[in-house]
């Protein structure tokens, strides 16, 4: 087999970097060959390859796709599925719904999440790398060369551990990682959305097996810019399934108490195959009927599914979808009616629910809860909302916007321009436990940002650059992404200077630089560590963001002020210490009074959420700076005479 360098004259034309849309339920590899991007077969002639991974118990190569989907319920607890939500996490970051798998899920506490094979412990990037090598072997089988490297596309909610993770994969998989790119963005790009009209806006709604995306961009002179995003990891169809399980569980319970089906090993992986199946086929057939017999040795299984009951299970999860898509208008700064298209991606789109309830969100600005659907072609049309396009296939769109990215960078098409931006703003701690931005969310990548600090205490030797994401004003409130700490010379409260700077590469991957100035003595730091939180807190860090908008702005101005104060108490007292001699007894009363006013203020704070009476404070610290402007300047002539004097 000849790499692809070397390549016979008429695969001269054809991109050496594939294109992979690595998904939770199927995965896909794509290559640009003559300008065309096209969605390469498997060896069962197949575009589309289910991610699933078999450890056969005699120590065979792994199977992937088809042949491990037959195993599902055979052997479940060799059969690793939806290994994508699990990438990049810990323990702790999983909810109690993700846990619901066949087979066995290990952590301690804090501790990288790795799956039980066995007396096996393989970590999911190991399990994913699987998925890449059959992808990238079906590549090589299709297009007869070798690939090396490949653009791998993630959810735009994919945070840094979980890009990294992905990246990891990769190259357990044989394969240099060239970019890490958005799959709502990957879409924009499949759907030829670069044809478009200049000043052209765009939502891709993404609703996939596992993960959730929105994204708005804007199209001006052949360059895409992402004006937002949002979405949730841990969102999808897999949870339409599991609601669908759920309901058959509930069915059998009404027909026999004595059955209880969650205790067999062999009876749920069968159900949970038979809800995916009637999914599927609701999406087609207005009725389908579920026969599992021989469920247990002594219980047969049927039931009738309406597409009217399936609508009813799944429409609670598909609501969810509605916010995310409201805050992305919002975020975008424009309205439903600015949008010329919405973009479907995702096999979980096929479903009609989901396309008539896609059609409500954007028929008007405030997403009001109106019909009207009206079927044109592969599109809809809203009474008073933009077009929802259903052009392409939505479980092969991502691998080809992959595939026509990866032709973007060898250079063989040229003619657009891909602009993504980061999710969540990132920032550092400061003193007082506040959170300072230095990239903003929803800004263009590759970012980078830098700002100098100081030291808020006397004789401080070194700084904690404790690192956040999230759109919180308080620290506490935000994820912690890692820390490290910058050592510099003692010195004097205020006089030394770290400078921070905030990189973001064009993968979304974050790389930290502190440098004590006056040295010139630096580290950088890449960020690596899981967020140790769910996965689905990303969303509601955005949402509780706006829920809390003002308890957040008022935790920060009190905190902002309430160092002001606590800084001006310890001047005047130390001030009172050198000087209370040189002061008249009633002004000396007076400068008290204040002080214990301005005491009184800052004892009525509220320890639980750590916010006051802001007004009130700043009118203490007022008056008793202006109560001390005498005793300040008393204090300097007095350092001035003894400097003088020592002179």
């Amino acid at each position: 087999m000849m790499s692809c360098p070397l390549l016979a004259e008429q695969y001269k034309h054809m991109s050496n970097i594939i294109g992979i849309d690595l998904g939770t339920t199927h995965s896909a590899v794509a290559v640009v060959d003559s300008g065309f991007p096209i969605v390469l077969a498997n060896a069962h002639s197949k575009r589309l390859t289910p991610s699933v991974v078999h450890y056969p118990s005699d120590q065979k190569a792994p199977k992937v796709g088809e042949e491990a989907v037959r195993m599902r319920t055979i052997a479940p607890d060799r059969t690793i599925y939806s290994v994508k939500r699990f990438m990049g996490r810990r323990s702790g970051d999983l909810s109690d719904r993700e846990k619901e798998v066949d087979y066995s899920i290990q952590a301690a506490p804090n501790a990288p999440i790795q799956i039980q094979i066995g007396e096996a412990l393989l970590s999911p990037e190991a399990v994913s790398a699987e998925i890449l090598k059959s992808l990238k072997a079906a590549a090589e089988s299709a297009m007869e060369c070798t690939f090396e490297r490949a653009v791998i596309t993630v959810p735009a909610y994919f945070n840094d551990a979980q890009r990294q993770a992905t990246i990891e994969a990769g190259r357990l998989a044989g394969l240099t990682v060239e970019r890490i790119i958005n799959e709502p963005t990957a879409a924009a790009l499949a759907y030829g959305l670069n044809r478009l009209k200049d000043q052209s806006k765009i939502a891709v709604y993404d609703l996939g097996g596992g993960t959730f995306d929105i994204t708005v961009l804007e199209l001006n002179e052949g360059v895409f810019r992402v004006l937002s995003t949002h979405g949730n990891t841990c969102l999808g169809g897999n949870d339409i399934d599991q609601a669908i399980l759920n309901h058959f569980l509930s069915v059998i319970r009404t027909q026999s108490e004595k059955i209880d089906v969650t205790q067999s090993e062999e009876a749920l992986p069968r159900l949970r195959e038979a809800a995916e199946q009637a999914k599927i086929a609701l999406s087609t057939e207005t009725t389908t009927t579920v026969e599992l017999p021989f469920l247990t040795p002594d219980f047969h299984f049927k039931l009738e599914l309406t597409r009217e009951e399936l609508q009813s299970i799944a429409r609670p999860i598909i609501e969810r979808t509605k916010q995310h898509c409201l805050r992305a208008i919002s975020d975008a700064g424009i309205r439903s009616e600015d949008l010329d298209q919405v973009v479907l991606v995702g096999g979980q789109t096929r479903m009609p629910l989901v396309r008539e309830r896609v059609s409500e969100y954007f028929q008007c600005s405030d997403f009001e809860e109106t019909r009207g659907d009206v079927r044109l072609g592969d599109s809809f049309h809203t009474a008073s909302g933009p077009e929802l396009n259903t052009g392409q296939n939505p479980d092969e769109a991502v691998a080809l916007g992959a595939a026509i990215q990866g032709a973007i960078l060898t250079g063989e098409m040229s003619q657009m321009t891909l602009l993504d931006v980061t999710p969540l703003s990132l920032g550092i701690e400061t003193f007082g436990g506040l959170m300072n931005v230095l990239i903003p969310r929803n800004s263009t990548i590759p970012a980078k940002a830098g700002e100098v600090f100081t030291t808020a205490v006397a004789n401080q030797k070194e700084m904690l650059i404790h690192i956040l994401q999230g759109e919180r004003e308080k620290a506490a409130d935000n994820w912690s992404l890692g820390q490290f700490v910058v050592s510099f010379e003692k010195a004097p409260k205020g006089v030394p200077r770290v400078g921070v700077q905030f990189e973001i590469d064009a993968n979304g991957v974050l790389h930290v630089l502190a440098r004590d100035i006056k040295s010139g003595k630096e580290q950088i730091v890449e960020i690596k560590s899981a967020i140790d939180v769910e996965d689905h807190k990303v969303t509601e860090m955005v949402e509780s963001s706006v829920e809390h908008a003002m308890q957040d702005w008022d935790a920060r101005r009190w905190i902002e002020n309430k160092l002001k104060a606590n800084d001006l108490l310890s001047a005047v007292t130390q001030s009172l210490s050198d000087c209370s001699e040189d002061l008249e007894p009633d002004y000396l009363e007076l400068i008290q009074e204040k002080v214990d006013v301005l005491k009184g203020v800052l004892a009525r704070e509220n320890k639980e959420n750590q916010s006051g009476d802001v007004d009130a404070l700043k009118r203490a610290v007022a008056e008793l700076d202006d109560a001390t402007q005498t005793l300040a300047q008393i204090h300097l002539d007095k350092i001035t005479a003894e400097y003088l004097t020592g002179a």
